[in-house]
């Protein structure tokens, strides 16, 4: 079986067993007639919603719309939560003072600000965006404070020794020390990033985007448009972390020959 795995054919004929066997089963349930027909749209059904919607250009539009709004929010959410973290992490003054008020925030789910940013931008793409930014936030706040909160003490007396200046000292050992913990933060970022753009594109309903259309699909009972949505949402987030995780390996190629 090892032998078998290290095969990339092999690994990619694996791979698509479990998609193969649930397009089967799909299939099989659109044709058994009655309310499961309805359910689940025939496979020849969400080909020709796919063709038409990316013939009419909406589907490219509205990935695009996804994208910007998902990318826009993860480096707001991102470059904010990196710098709160790492300021926390060497302040004590400001841990004391934010720290408290960061922690209680975080435990209120996103999607329990909506009403009150509801109220405050209305259902339009600012109030999309600072949800996204929120939940891009949170992840990079925590992880880059434990990322520079726990880098070992012998290095930073390392730069004492060597007369380090404070940039110094953050430039080359605190940053570099911080930095896997630091993409992981990120990582985590874009994950819910991605999924906080396409849940309140569903949720707020107005503008373009995959969760618009969704939203819309769903009123028409259209089930062959969102299963053309889901698959494009399930396929753009999953490029999105493989191109992160290609970045991440680069940045911290170091790790492999430092081991």
């Amino acid at each position: 079986m090892s032998t078998l795995l290290r095969n990339p054919s092999a690994r990619i004929a694996i791979g698509l067993v479990a998609p193969l066997a649930i397009l089967l089963w799909w299939q099989a349930q659109s044709q058994a007639g009655g309310t499961r027909a309805l359910a689940f749209a025939p496979l020849g059904s969400v080909a020709d919603a796919f063709a038409e919607l990316a013939a009419s250009g909406q589907l490219f539009d509205d990935a695009l719309a996804s994208l910007s709004r998902a990318v826009t929010g993860l480096i707001i959410g991102g470059i904010a939560g990196v710098a709160l973290g790492v300021a926390m992490a060497t302040s004590r003054l400001l841990d004391r003072l934010v720290g408290p008020l960061y922690h209680a925030i975080r435990q209120v789910p996103l999607l329990g600000w909506l009403p009150l940013i509801g109220l405050w931008l209305g259902n339009g793409d600012s109030a999309k965006l600072l949800i996204v930014s929120l939940a891009a936030f949170y992840p990079t706040v925590l992880n880059s404070y434990e990322g520079v909160a726990h880098v070992e003490r012998r290095y930073l007396e390392v730069g004492r020794i060597y007369g380090f200046t404070t940039a110094q000292r953050f430039r080359l050992i605190l940053l570099p020390a911080a930095l896997p913990l630091i993409l992981t933060g990120i990582t985590q970022a874009l994950a819910f990033a991605w999924i906080a753009t396409i849940g309140t594109e569903i949720l707020l309903g107005s503008g373009s985007g995959l969760g618009s259309t969704m939203g819309l699909a769903q009123a028409q009972q259209r089930m062959d448009i969102i299963l053309v949505a889901i698959l494009v949402t399930a396929l753009l987030g999953f490029t999105l972390n493989h191109l992160f995780a290609r970045l991440r390996g680069h940045l911290l190629r170091w790790q492999g020959a430092s081991a």
